[in-house]
Formats: C-alpha cells, structure tokens, sequence
C-alpha cells in the first residue's frame, strides 16, 4: 500500500473514532447538562463556593442514585423518594453540608443515614475515607453496590443502627447526620475527634427541625449553633 494510502485508511480510522466519541458524548449530555445547570442554579448561587464541593457535584451522577423514573427529576430542586419511605435530599443541602464541614483531603468521614448513597458519594470526591450506616438494609444493599458500580473505593457502607456511630473507625474528622433526631447522639460526639466539625438536623417529626453545626476543639470541648431551617426524615433506630 503506497504511504498515502496508508494515511488516508489511518485518517478514516481517527475519524471514525471521534464521531464515536462525540456520538457517545452526546448520548450523555443531557445529563451533563442539567447537573451544570443544577450546581450553577441552586448550589452555587445559593453561596455553597469551595470549589472542590462544586467540582464534586458536577462530576457525581445523581440521577444514577435515583430510580430510573425519576432520572428526569434528578437535577430538580427537591428530595426525591428512594423507596422504604426515604428520600435523596436536596442537592443544594447537600452542597451546603458538605461545604460546612470544611473537608480535607486527609480526613475521614462518618455518615448516618446512607440512604441512596449520593451524600457519600460528595463527601469521597472531597475526603479521604467515608464510612457510612444504614439501618435499612436494602438501602444499604443498594446504595453499596451503586458506589461500588461508579468506581468509589473510598466509601464503606455497613447495615446498622447509625446512633451509635461506627466506634471500630473512629476517631472522625467529620460526621455528617442525614436524617433528624431529637437530640445530637451522645456516642457520635465521643467519636467525634478533637478538632472535628459534625453537621446534623435536629427536631422531632412535628417541631422545627434546624442544621445543628457541632465543633469539637482541641481540648474537647464542644460548641454548636443552628444555620438552617431544614425537613429531614427522622432518624430511626436506638
């Protein structure tokens, strides 16, 4: 084959595979699309601004955490349902909760309330380790193979009663409550480590639920203070 031809078959060749690529690529752009369109809408502009909690929400696929029938819903302003009476909270919540605790890239998460997985899902983008409790098992069950599937290596899901923290893989740098309790656990305050930030709703099912923002410092003492009126699932178990 003379040298010209040879380039033209390689030529065809490269061509062929970008208008794959881009045919793939388009094939996900609606997608692409909304989640821009959600972080830029509800979360950035609402004053969620650290950059690697914007990096991590545009990048995780919330509609994939959702059931199919709601894939179209999933860039939408609202909690949508998981099944066993939960749901995937907000997404500009869980910008806001996620920035609150000022993540490093060295520290390790605790997270009550797996639930779809996708709070976890944020939080690993961000830091180093999650460890996250489920009391429902099959969401438990789910939420662990729809990380697993997505490539995060860096999320332990566990079936379990959350109130009482993971104590095996404390101390946390971090613990994030997705769901809302009378009060603050006193077992995840002891798991809390000198120096750690929590982030939790508090209020009963029928009272004013409130963010709870909880500081441990160094010698162990522990501050907190309300920063937003919320409507959580109630936390189960204990």
């Amino acid at each position: 084959m003379r040298r010209s031809g040879l380039l033209a078959c390689i030529a065809l060749a490269f061509g062929a595979l970008f208008v794959a690529g881009n045919h793939s690529r388009a094939q996900g752009e609606p997608y692409l699309q909304k989640r821009a369109a959600m972080v830029r809408d509800q979360i950035e502009r609402e004053g969620v601004s650290d950059p690697r909690v914007l990096a991590a929400m545009r990048d995780v696929p919330r509609h994939l955490f959702v059931s199919p029938s709601f894939h179209a819903k999933a860039y939408e302003p609202y909690p949508l349902p998981i099944g066993e009476g939960q749901t995937i909270s907000q997404p500009y919540i869980v910008g806001f909760m996620t920035q609150i605790l000022r993540l490093k890239e060295t520290d390790r998460v605790l997270e009550v309330g797996t639930g779809s997985g996708y709070q976890a899902a944020v939080a690993a983008k961000v830091a180093a380790e999650v460890y996250s409790v489920e009391i429902l098992e099959s969401l438990a069950s789910r939420s662990r193979r729809t990380l697993s599937d997505l490539g995060f290596r860096n999320v332990v899901v566990r079936h379990g009663d959350g109130y009482y923290g993971w104590e095996e893989k404390s101390p946390f740098d971090a613990i994030i409550v997705t769901c809302a309790g009378g009060h603050v656990p006193p077992p995840l305050l002891r798991q809390l480590r000198n120096g750690g930030r929590m982030i939790m709703p508090v209020g009963g099912p029928f009272m004013t639920q409130n963010l709870v923002f909880i500081e441990k410092d160094a010698r162990g003492s522990i501050t907190n203070r309300n920063v937003l009126p919320v409507a959580f699932v109630r936390l189960l178990g204990h």
